[in-house]
């Protein structure tokens, strides 16, 4: 049975310390305890997204100023791909700025990449907008493991945040991506001018979701000048760490992942996260449009840590596991 919105509260609320012991215990229980997964995320499509949502730069409705760029080629595609695998990704996402696919050319290109990134033996993610049910056979059909489309925040902070799409729109295309059969990669941006009660919201969505999200995100937000949420203040770090803890502890099974916003935490505060369930980050200079950390300030951090790579998979077995995440049990 999945916790109620009330009891995860109370365990958001925990004493700190208390909360990331907790978390580290379910995360053991359910994880290797030392490694942490490489992934790489490309923007496949830049800017000009006709969606409002107040964090974005590739928003058409704000004036960040970021120039727009049509799809890549496939030859582009591959060749950051096996760069990423050189370099020690083992996962590789896509990102388009669109607010939905098209069927016919624009989504036969995309399928081309999924499968000529698979066929290296990366796991892939892509995240392109909403998806029909038969656009997410498409891509499963194509070879994508993972399909993110993020929750963003809780239902009723939402509509502070986007207004062009609604949250039972984003609902309905995770179940299509589900019903398809490929995993879902689901998560939210942190520090939004959003209240706790919405971050304990959000996590409660993303665990009530049956089942819930194989890969969760957790991003903190980078203002970029231009948006709505340009001034918005720094997080405090405590809150980033809370929320990944009690992630953890909603959803053991899940991928939990540093995502967009990761500069700004020191590498006490990464290492917290760490020890409270998050296995994965990603590597490279960018993230979609925002900078992130450098590849060897990270590949410093985890060696200190003494956080390793996962072992080698067989793509074909499923890297992360074919068991249903499970819910917490209160």
């Amino acid at each position: 049975m999945a916790a109620t919105r009330e009891e995860l509260a109370a365990i958001y609320r925990r004493p700190l310390l208390d909360l990331v012991l907790d978390a580290a215990g379910v995360h053991r229980a359910h994880h290797a305890a030392h490694t942490v997964q490489r992934s790489t995320l490309l923007s496949i499509k830049t800017g000009g997204c006709p969606e409002d949502c107040s964090y974005c730069s590739q928003s058409a409705h704000h004036g960040s100023e970021l120039e727009r760029e049509e799809l890549v080629s496939l030859d582009r595609v591959l060749d950051e791909a096996r760069a990423a695998k050189a370099s020690g990704a083992d996962r590789f996402c896509m990102g388009a700025a669109w607010r939905e696919v098209r069927d016919g050319e624009e989504l036969e290109r995309v399928a081309a990449m999924v499968t000529a990134v698979s066929d290296l033996g990366l796991e892939t993610c892509a995240t392109l907008g909403m998806l029909t049910p038969a656009q997410a056979r498409r891509l499963h059909e194509a070879g994508l493991d993972y399909y993110n489309h993020n929750l963003d925040t809780s239902p009723e902070f939402y509509g502070e945040i986007v207004s062009t799409r609604t949250y039972a729109d984003r609902l309905e295309t995770i179940a299509a991506v589900r019903d398809a059969g490929m995993k879902v990669c689901c998560g939210g941006i942190l520090g939004m001018g959003e209240r706790t009660d919405d971050r304990i919201g959000l996590i409660h969505e993303l665990a009530r979701l049956d089942p819930p999200p194989e890969s969760v995100p957790i991003n903190a937000l980078v203002p970029i000048e231009g948006t709505p949420l340009q001034d918005a203040p720094p997080l405090p770090w405590d809150e980033v760490v809370r929320t990944v803890a009690t992630a953890r502890i909603a959803m053991p099974t899940a991928w939990i992942r540093l995502a967009a916003g990761r500069r700004s935490l020191t590498e006490e505060g990464q290492a917290l996260c760490f020890l409270a369930g998050a296995n994965s980050i990603f590597l490279g200079d960018r993230l979609l449009t925002t900078a992130n950390r450098e590849r060897s300030e990270d590949e410093t951090l985890l060696a200190k840590l003494g956080l390793a790579e996962p072992a080698p998979a067989d793509k074909a077995t499923d890297r992360a596991a074919d068991r249903p995440a499970d819910r917490l049990e209160v």
